[in-house]
């Protein structure tokens, strides 16, 4: 579906850890001296004794917040994504998952989308590295009602979890009612001919390039990757073998996020169709309008359309 709200996946996340905090007392929250911006004040104005904000710590909001899950609390740890991945890189990796720890890390601001504040503070890299650790669950929603069911999941689920959300509003592509299971990818448009695997804000950009294509007599299957790790490597099997080509779209840098996944999952497949990877290439973003820089940056439903021809040799080489 596709609607003509628009919401952000922080907003979203904010309401729904406001919601569980009331279902479940043990679940505590921290944030970086951010929590307005990363929405996390909702839980802390409604729960003051079960929220940390530990300042401009972000290396220490994770041991504390692994220290938390050992004592029978489900710690959520929230900040920007430039600031939870790249500084807090090797608290994530060996305080937390390392040992295990059920510590749910849900990102804001990620992407070249975060806009204005420019390359320092766009994390184009966040994926890569999370699903590069052993044992960690990556997660990306594509709008705001999937990110709700994302962080029930994750709460539900044992063992660490990295959401990623995004900062502009977007549209909402998914519905209330739709089932949302970790590690099993959501298709939103059945078609033969092309299968566009996208995930966060590049599902929209998706549905809009298949109903351009669907205008040209091409059938574009749009799969929404909600779990970049585990892959649902069924559905994307059914892809290869289903359709003549696939494009992968992501808010994030080429090298080492879905599309890498995807290549990397289809390596030794037999006959396998063409792929090709519409995110950043291996550049650093700048500051800018989100809109504006999903257009610089060839990430638009115009860029999706023209590649999807091409994959199909049907436009310009």
């Amino acid at each position: 579906m596709n609607s003509d709200k628009l919401i952000s996946t922080r907003d979203a996340f904010g309401e729904a850890l406001l919601e569980i905090g009331r279902e479940r007392k043990n679940v505590v929250a921290l944030g970086a001296d951010l929590s307005k911006t990363t929405r996390t004040s909702l839980f802390a104005r409604a729960f003051p004794g079960r929220f940390f904000n530990v300042g401009i710590a972000e290396q220490n909001m994770m041991g504390i917040a692994a220290g938390l899950s050992t004592t029978g609390f489900i710690p959520v740890a929230s900040t920007l994504a430039i600031f939870i991945v790249d500084r807090a890189y090797d608290q994530v990796r060996n305080t937390i998952v390392h040992s295990g720890f059920n510590v749910k890390i849900v990102a804001t601001h990620s992407g070249i989308s975060m806009g204005k504040d420019g390359s320092s503070h766009q994390s184009i890299e966040d994926i890569a590295l999370m699903r590069v650790i052993p044992n960690m669950t990556v997660i990306v929603p594509a709008d705001a009602p999937e990110t709700k069911k994302a962080l029930r999941a994750a709460i539900a689920y044992k063992g660490p979890v990295y959401i990623r959300l995004g900062r502009p509003k977007i549209s909402i592509v998914t519905g209330e009612n739709s089932p949302f299971v970790i590690g099993k990818a959501s298709i939103l448009r059945k078609g033969s001919d092309i299968s566009i695997i996208a995930c966060g804000i590049m599902v929209d950009q998706s549905l809009k390039a298949a109903d351009v294509l669907a205008s040209q007599g091409i059938k574009a299957r749009v799969v929404n990757m909600h779990t970049i790790k585990p892959l649902d490597l069924e559905v994307l099997s059914d892809a290869a073998k289903q359709t003549g080509a696939i494009l992968t779209a992501e808010d994030h840098s080429i090298i080492g996020g879905l599309g890498s996944a995807v290549l990397e999952a289809l390596a030794c497949t037999r006959n396998r169709p063409p792929v090709h990877r519409i995110g950043i290439r291996d550049v650093f973003g700048e500051s800018g309008e989100p809109d504006d820089l999903i257009k610089k940056y060839g990430l638009s439903w115009q860029d999706l359309v023209k590649t999807a021809r091409k994959a199909l040799s049907l436009g310009e080489n």
